[in-house]
């Protein structure tokens, strides 16, 4: 693919053509990071992480935190060389080659449109639980309809609801902390070990265990990267984006094990039943405080997974309008910035229609496979999001190592251990995701092929604003 581009072009946006919007400061992104990833992110992934895990799931969490958090360190440090929206895409094209800026652009759109349709199907099943007269495939139009209509009406609303459903998570995330410490406090007997065994268990440790666990632990930490696509969006973007990119993943690997150390206090290292390990966290709720918490946590899940769609989308339309923008996708619609609202309506409404259309089709696999497609869709996530991890931390390596006139250590040490580990990870994911996603990257690269008619032409640009503007 050596003939894609011959050259990258980097030169300011048309000076008439509408612009995003700056209106997001340092606290704003930290919370539509932790709002795309959840305050209660590894509550609906648990069940899964104990049984592949064989009950370390603290352990896979504090793994998993290691990796992005190298990777956060090189998607900071790549906003501020290329504060742009199309974030990994941009990076990877501008250091590397266009070429592998399109394949990393075409593997987060994979990513980033998968978010919202599992967590729309995930609200969905938890709506159902609460309101059980109205069907699934009811329940997916309103929540498709309402998170798209929200976004449409600009980056401010968004920041606002964000806030809103940040605070309001964090305090269940307090409640149920609050439920385990007394459920703990009245035990009787503890036993050996009773501490010490959510991080290891010496009956049910295995390597292998570990890392298919740690494969699925990562889940806790996608979207943070979604902070980067918003570099158009952000006051002092080359200083804030690094700070809330490494703050959001910090926040959320300290919050996420404490929440499942917790639960693991309660449960130990027992498997779920495998029709239960979806509502694993609301068993455990149901454990330490009865009813009332059982329905307060399927509540906030809903809630939490709501959040996580609306900040998802959000991220989704600005990578599809740096990728449209650059030409790698059609650009008179993903390319196109509304004037009155100043947001990429074409691309949010793109977003919510494939999320609403692969949320029912999930539901109908889930019955054909007799489970297990909410699983392999999760998975299928990382797919996408560990190549642009790999691809991220590549171009940092060269940007800041290869091409940097003074050779500073750290500069070759992170961002190499950050795409070996991400490397690792991404080889263990399962079998059905990594076929997934291979076609996945076939359909992208036969789209490449036909749209250079054999890679005869110019496949993508860089059009990078001024940060003023």
């Amino acid at each position: 693919m050596a003939e894609v581009a011959s050259h990258v072009v980097s030169s300011p946006a048309s000076a008439g053509a509408p612009k995003l919007n700056r209106a997001l400061n340092l606290w704003s992104l930290v919370i539509i990071g932790m709002v795309i990833i959840q305050p209660t992110a590894p509550m609906g992934i648990y069940g899964v992480i104990n049984n592949k895990a064989g009950g370390h799931v603290v352990t896979t969490i504090l793994l998993a935190m290691v990796a992005m958090l190298l990777t956060a360190i090189s998607y900071g440090k790549m906003a501020a060389a290329y504060p742009s929206a199309g974030s990994a895409y941009t990076y990877v094209g501008q250091e590397m080659h266009p070429a592998l800026g399109y394949i990393t652009g075409w593997s987060m759109v994979m990513d980033y449109v998968l978010n919202p349709l599992i967590c729309v199907a995930f609200c969905a099943k938890a709506a159902m639980n609460i309101f059980p007269g109205l069907p699934y495939y009811v329940w997916i139009t309103i929540f498709v309809c309402f998170l798209t209509w929200v976004n449409l009406r600009g980056i401010q609303t968004s920041a606002r609801i964000n806030e809103t459903l940040c605070l309001g998570m964090t305090i269940v995330v307090v409640i149920f902390l609050a439920a385990v410490v007394r459920f703990v406090w009245q035990l009787h007997s503890y036993g050996p070990g009773y501490f010490s065994q959510p991080f290891y268990n010496p009956a049910t440790f295995r390597s292998t265990r570990i890392f298919a666990g740690t494969s699925v632990a990562v889940l806790t930490y996608i979207g943070f990267d979604g902070i980067s696509t918003l570099s158009e969006e952000v006051e002092n973007p080359r200083r804030n984006i690094l700070v809330a990119t490494v703050l959001v993943c910090l926040i959320t690997g300290v919050l996420s094990s404490l929440e499942v150390y917790a639960a693991q206090l309660v449960w130990g290292s027992q498997a779920f039943p495998s029709n239960q390990v979806e509502s694993a966290f609301a068993m455990i709720s149901r454990r330490v405080g009865g009813a009332a918490l059982f329905q307060v946590i399927n509540f906030t899940l809903l809630i939490a997974n709501a959040g996580s769609a609306l900040a998802a989308q959000l991220a989704a339309g600005r990578l599809l309008y740096g990728m449209g923008r650059g030409n790698a996708l059609p650009k008179a619609f993903f390319g196109v910035i509304d004037p009155k609202s100043r947001i990429p309506r074409n691309n949010v409404l793109a977003v919510g229609a494939f999320a609403l259309v692969g949320a029912g089709a999930l539901e109908y696999f889930s019955h054909a496979l007799g489970g297990g497609a909410y699983e392999i869709g999760a998975q299928a996530v990382n797919f996408g999001a560990f190549i642009a991890f790999m691809g991220v931390n590549a171009a940092a390596f060269i940007h800041y190592w290869l091409h940097a006139s003074v050779k500073k250590v750290h500069n070759f040490l992170l961002p190499a251990l950050g795409f070996l580990i991400c490397g690792f990870i991404w080889l263990n994911l399962s079998r059905t995701a990594l076929v997934l996603g291979t076609v996945w990257m076939a359909a992208g690269i036969l789209y490449a092929t036909i749209k250079t008619k054999g890679f005869r032409g110019g496949l993508v640009n860089f059009d990078l604003p001024a940060e003023g503007e």
